[in-house]
């Protein structure tokens, strides 16, 4: 089968053109964050006001998430009326996520063991910063206590507006999810409540649109931010390390997602990637598939994929299906407890990678939360407090630049999902899809 490496790389390179001004942004905020690192003693309160935009750019952009995951699921379920279709988008979204999460979890496991990452590096442990992570890892492995036997029930919200205020999006897409059934279910009495939320949802991608205006600047403050921290030396010193993940993430963009299109629709693949390049590139500079989600749809819907599969597949795929971070999760365990010379049984492997898929799964799509849930991970194959403390204070060294490269595959994943969907549902405009001369910048 022929998967058309060059057509990928030439269609990526199409959208970089076009949006020269974020993939710039991206350069040259490694290349001042590099110069920054390597020269300390300046510009540190550049550094910091940096750190604000860059902060204050994912806040923004967050701020709409929840009322557009909402309306989102609400319009999409109602707009599609029939239960049985919903059912199909359902089942097919959740046999298409779990492939995928199994096929990315088994390439770390397979890279993890054959490379042995962290094989001699038992020194690089670094223990100067873990005093400052100790409360937040023993805090997070305390509350994670039976955690995997009560996630179910934590799907469930007690109160559906608590967790509105907590921003608990796992029970706030459950509540949605059911409240959208039973709206499609009431008839025409629905209609004020359905247009109430159309208009939520027109008004969030609006507000969208704005807050795009600013992506380059916040995308330029939070690289440089995430290089001037550690440096591109740290790639070096770890560089099996990231051989191994970059190679999973590599394996999963060229190999993976072409072949799931290819094998499960007729979507052209290297004109798939030229549609959703923008959502790639922002997903990198924020390293947040939540705060992706508002250019994830517009992507998806203004280059072809109806409105009714985006509504539904990507709000659940950027809060429940991330299979770069599970890749990233079982390589990261892997590489630790090989760092510290724990040998695993082949049963303690295998149980690595199903934690990592339901740590994945219960992690925010926010920066830095994969690193997080990967102490359920840790816990769940016997690691003691003191390992996990100073494994943490590594993986937090180095976090930055991981989460952008797994936040990356998380939201591709995601597209490929809804792709297919469409394509099978007939909910796809290949007119609009295959004609990349007429796209229009989205930021």
């Amino acid at each position: 089968m022929k998967l058309h490496f060059q057509t990928l790389f030439v269609a990526i390179g199409l959208g970089i053109k076009r949006n020269g001004h974020i993939f710039l942004a991206i350069i040259l905020g490694i290349l001042f964050g590099n110069w920054i690192h390597n020269n300390p003693d300046k510009l540190q309160a550049v550094v910091s006001i940096l750190d604000i935009v860059g902060q204050a750019f994912i806040r923004v952009i967050q701020m709409v998430v929840i009322p557009l995951v909402c309306s989102a699921i609400v319009v999409g379920i109602s707009s599609i009326g029939d239960s049985k279709q919903i059912g199909k988008f359902g089942k097919k979204m959740i046999i298409l996520y779990t492939i995928i999460s199994l096929v990315a979890v088994s390439i770390g496991t397979t890279l993890a063991l054959v490379v042995q990452p962290g094989v001699g590096l038992h020194d690089l442990i670094s223990k100067t910063s873990a005093a400052e992570v100790q409360a937040q890892v023993n805090g997070y492995l305390t509350l994670q206590q039976g955690m995997l036997g009560n996630i179910f029930l934590d799907m469930i919200p007690q109160n559906p507006i608590e967790s509105l205020a907590k921003g608990e999006m796992i029970p706030i897409i459950f509540f949605a999810l059911i409240f959208s059934l039973a709206l499609s279910k009431v008839g025409e009495i629905n209609r004020p409540i359905v247009s109430f939320f159309e208009s939520v949802f027109a008004a969030t991608m609006k507000l969208t649109d704005w807050i795009m205006v600013f992506a380059a600047p916040g995308i330029f403050a939070l690289t440089t931010v995430a290089v001037a921290n550690f440096g591109l030396q740290m790639f070096v010193t770890i560089s099996k390390f990231f051989l191994v993940l970059f190679s999973g993430i590599l394996l999963l963009f060229f190999v993976v997602y072409p072949l799931m299109l290819k094998c499960f629709s007729k979507v052209p693949v290297g004109t798939f990637y030229t549609a959703i390049i923008e959502a790639l590139l922002v997903a990198f500079g924020t390293a947040s598939s939540s705060a992706t989600l508002p250019l994830t749809i517009a992507c998806c819907e203004k280059r072809g994929i109806s409105h009714k599969v985006c509504s539904f597949v990507l709000p659940l795929g950027a809060t429940l299906h991330m299979d770069g971070t599970a890749l990233f999760q079982t390589v990261a365990v892997l590489f630790l407890t090989q760092a510290y010379g724990v040998a695993l049984e082949p049963i303690q492997i295998a149980q690595v990678a199903l934690l990592s898929i339901v740590a994945s799964c219960t992690s925010a799509g926010i920066p830095g939360a994969g690193l997080i849930t990967i102490a359920l991970v840790l816990n769940g194959i016997g690691l003691t407090p003191q390992q996990l403390v100073e494994g943490f204070a590594f993986l937090f060294a180095i976090e930055r630049v991981l989460d952008m490269i797994r936040t990356t595959a998380n939201v591709a994943s995601d597209t490929v999902v809804a792709a297919i969907i469409a394509d099978n549902e007939n909910e796809i405009d290949y007119d609009l899809l295959n004609n990349t001369d007429e796209y229009k910048e989205i930021i």
